[in-house]
């Protein structure tokens, strides 16, 4: 799959919804162990923007929070409008990593990840190292889209494999997804010696403007497309307009508005050793 670039402006153009996700995640958050002395230390796997990881700062004003990612442009708008001191004396900050790759220099009392890991195949593999590094009774919790099976998705892979254009996308669209079924995440989970929580939720946002399915995806799914034409401005804008033709027929726009059922995932995963 072709390493997407990303448009952090896209991408907020639906920030609220895109956040709400994120904010029930959060919810099931229980409170962080109490080590006096020394702030919390929040790690933000796929910070992006860094909107949502604003949100831990508001929940922990007092902790050490790094938001990672590997998008430079991303980076940039996280730190020009997020980074600096919190109001209860912690810091939130920004660097360059790749889940694929990132383990924690030390002891975390939380590992969060937000519609990240879905872009990392084998991410599970990672959990291990991620759960090691928790304190006891530390917390890693996520959340994921769910929902490849969806019009969205589908029919992107669907005109991506016609004759026209399956020898310039070929292999640049998912066909299947790295995401895993909620047993799965539970019983990995529960196997590292953490008492997790696992759930699905579907999401019917109702979504405003002219063709405003396809403005969501181009923030996101759509991206890697996006990325492998992206030489070709003409064939993009084609690719493009024939993709929001399918999807104009499979949401259609109501008097309110357009309907975007969206199926996500979560897990809360509790290390054990909690007092």
């Amino acid at each position: 799959m072709t390493t997407p670039t990303w448009d952090p402006a896209q991408y907020l153009r639906h920030a609220g919804h895109r956040a709400r996700p994120f904010a029930d995640l959060l919810a099931r958050v229980p409170d962080l162990p109490d080590h006096p002395g020394r702030p919390p230390r929040i790690a933000d796997l796929g910070c992006g923007p860094g909107n949502v990881t604003a949100l831990l700062a508001a929940r922990w004003p007092a902790a050490r929070i790094t938001g990672y990612d590997n998008s430079p442009d991303m980076l940039d708008e996280a730190r020009a409008a997020h980074e600096g001191p919190t109001t209860g004396g912690g810091l939130l900050e920004f660097a360059h990593a790749d889940a694929r790759t990132w383990t924690p220099g030390r002891p975390h009392d939380l590992i969060v990840s937000n519609a990240t890991l879905q872009w990392v195949p084998g991410h599970a593999d990672r959990f291990a190292d991620w759960t090691a590094a928790l304190e006891p009774g530390g917390t890693f919790a996520f959340q994921v889209p769910d929902n490849t099976d969806a019009p969205l998705h589908a029919l992107m892979r669907e005109l991506a494999a016609t004759p026209r254009w399956k020898d310039r996308l070929a292999g640049v669209l998912r066909a299947t997804d790295s995401v895993l079924t909620p047993a799965a995440y539970l019983d990995r989970l529960t196997r590292l010696g953490c008492a997790a929580d696992v759930w699905q939720t579907t999401y019917f946002h109702v979504l405003e403007g002219e063709d405003p399915v396809l403005d969501w995806v181009k923030g996101t799914g759509l991206r890697p497309a996006l990325t492998a034409l992206g030489d070709d401005p003409g064939a993009r804008d084609a690719f493009v307009a024939e993709y929001r033709d399918l999807l104009r027929q499979a949401y259609p726009r109501a008097s309110y508005g357009t309907v975007l059922p969206f199926r996500r995932l979560f897990a809360v995963a509790v290390k054990e050793g909690r007092a």
